[in-house]
């Protein structure tokens, strides 16, 4: 009986192998598989090339991601809202598109939308958005310079600070801008840009240090303006509707 059970569990085991080693091998030989469905619901998917690299974030509110540079996450000081991040082929963030809304317990309409593309390892070097809160609504285009540096360098700035009073946080913050240079607002194109609540519509174009040189506008009623400046603000030639 010894000999009968004994044959009986290595022709068992050997069964067994040839069963798990044929089921690996089909695993592995199989072609990839597509996954089709009529309604997916999720709070989060992550697009990855065949490596791993991250390409594509899609999120709702809760589950934004941070910042991430070279697929390493840091923590984003804001990011409260659903939407997509754009990422590089090194999984870097480089542009985003996210969106929100909501009327407020005491009846304050907010609405906002953002779609931006970044330098490498920079941040929105141009943006289109568009924002509500209350009376006040701002829509623009703006295209902004930003230095060579690696944005990296001001998050651990930031991070390394934040445990000092506010004060000492700025100053920080302010040597470090001299030093490496801030960024430069080159080109506005939108409608109640000064929060005034205003309908007035403007083109601006700045210099490379962020002055305005040229200023183009329709205000809420209708009048025209066209104004050039000098490296001061001061209007050197201007165009406007006569009376």
């Amino acid at each position: 009986m010894r000999k009968i059970g004994e044959r009986f569990l290595i022709i068992y085991a050997t069964v067994l192998t040839a069963i798990v080693a044929t089921s690996t091998i089909y695993g592995f030989a199989r072609p990839t598989q597509k996954l089709s469905v009529e309604e997916l619901d999720v709070q989060r998917i992550n697009l990855r090339e065949p490596d791993g690299t991250v390409r594509l974030i899609i999120s709702d509110a809760a589950r934004a991601p941070g910042i991430l540079i070279k697929g390493k996450e840091y923590p984003h000081p804001d990011r409260k809202s659903a939407g997509m991040i754009f990422y590089n082929d090194e999984g870097t963030e480089n542009g985003g598109l996210i969106f929100g809304g909501e009327k407020t317990g005491d009846g304050t309409k907010r609405s906002s939308g953002h779609l931006s593309f970044d330098a490498y390892e920079q941040d929105q070097t141009l943006a289109l958005e568009s924002t509500q809160d209350g009376n006040d609504r701002s829509t623009q285009f703006k295209i902004t310079d930003y230095p060579d540096y690696s944005i990296l360098e001001l998050i651990q700035l930031l991070d390394s600070t934040k445990g000092l009073p506010k004060d000492q946080q700025q100053k920080a913050l302010d040597a470090f801008l001299a030093k490496h240079g801030r960024p430069v607002t080159r080109l506005v194109l939108g409608r109640g840009l000064d929060g005034s609540g205003d309908n007035s519509v403007m083109l601006g174009l700045n210099d490379t240090t962020g002055k305005p040189r040229i200023l183009m506008k329709v205000a809420s009623d209708g009048t025209p303006s066209l104004e050039m400046l000098d490296a001061h603000g001061k209007v050197i030639s201007a165009l406007q509707r006569k009376q």
